[in-house]
């Protein structure tokens, strides 16, 4: 695999930032390797399990101390209480994702955040998965905790062309079928879909018990609507064109956009998913690390 698919998905400031952080399931979890979470699991919860090489944070207390005089190096003891978990990267690769340029692009901003992401899950040794769909599902590389995997989820991302319209609803029931366990359902998208369609799909995955986090990425110019004089708007998943002079629309595209963005947030807040906002014209280091020290906090308060 040429070096430069890895470069072009695994930004170095994104990972000196953000790859040390941890990233912990808000609820209990379900697995079937020996991790680092907490159980639901009943029955004999303290019963041994194995060991795992000691990494950075972990709790000195659990340090097999015979084990060390014997082999020189740091393990730490595992019971059946702790467990691993699986997070699920999902990506919207439609047409309109397509929008803006370089590194704005929002499916190439989306994808880096993910490919971050999935790197600092494999670091704390859970699994981790990625989903592509656009009308369809597109690809999914099955769950992994090794680091093969990053170069698995990069090829796939270099290989996608986002030429389709959306389906989301469909594709995330779909996926839905094949979790099994409570799990990290991630979703990166621009979301330009139907709500009322959306919320059933979104809560057969809670109704799983599956924690929900939602990427909501735009392009600033979607949020902003900066444009000036007469412009010509092309569709990117339906083959129209709209001329017309910007500021004769601002007010209304921006009063839309607000109105979707407030039952979005709706939608989420009664069925208990995360709605995150992601600007692409803000360095992705920087919304990727206040995610995560707000999740932190969250976790550390429950």
């Amino acid at each position: 695999m040429p070096r430069s698919i890895l470069s072009r998905y695994l930004d170095p400031e994104i990972l000196s930032r953000t790859a040390d952080r941890s990233i912990e399931p808000r609820g209990l979890v379900l697995g079937n390797l020996a991790g680092g979470h907490k159980s639901p699991l009943a029955g004999f919860a303290v019963e041994f399990a194995g060991h795992r090489e000691y990494v950075w944070g972990d709790d000195p207390k659990h340090i097999d101390w015979r084990l060390y005089f014997t082999r020189d190096k740091y393990f730490i003891k595992q019971y059946e209480m702790e467990t691993n978990f699986v997070c699920h990267l999902v990506l919207d690769c439609s047409a309109s994702m397509r929008y803006g340029d370089g590194d704005e692009q929002k499916l190439l901003y989306a994808a880096r955040m993910l490919a971050a992401l999935g790197y600092s899950v494999i670091r704390q040794h859970d699994k981790v998965s990625l989903a592509t769909f656009d009308e369809r599902l597109r690809g999914f590389v099955a769950p992994s905790n090794t680091m093969a995997q990053i170069v698995r989820m990069t090829q796939h991302l270099d290989e996608i062309e986002p030429v389709e319209k959306t389906r989301m609803a469909d594709c995330i029931t779909e996926l839905a079928g094949r979790m099994r366990r409570r799990e990290i359902v991630m979703i990166f998208s621009d979301f330009f879909t139907d709500l009322d369609e959306l919320e059933p799909a979104l809560q057969r995955l809670r109704y799983s018990r599956h924690e929900v986090v939602l990427f909501h990425v735009l392009h600033h110019h979607e949020l902003a609507f900066d444009f000036e004089g007469m412009v010509k708007f092309q569709g990117l998943e339906l083959p129209e064109e709209f001329l017309t002079q910007t500021e004769d629309i601002r007010t209304g595209y921006l009063r839309a956009l607000e109105n979707f963005n407030h039952r979005f947030d709706e939608l989420c807040q009664r069925n208990r998913i995360e709605r995150v906002e992601v600007d692409t014209n803000r360095p992705p280091a920087e919304v990727l690390l206040d995610y995560l020290n707000q999740r932190s906090r969250l976790v550390r308060s429950r």
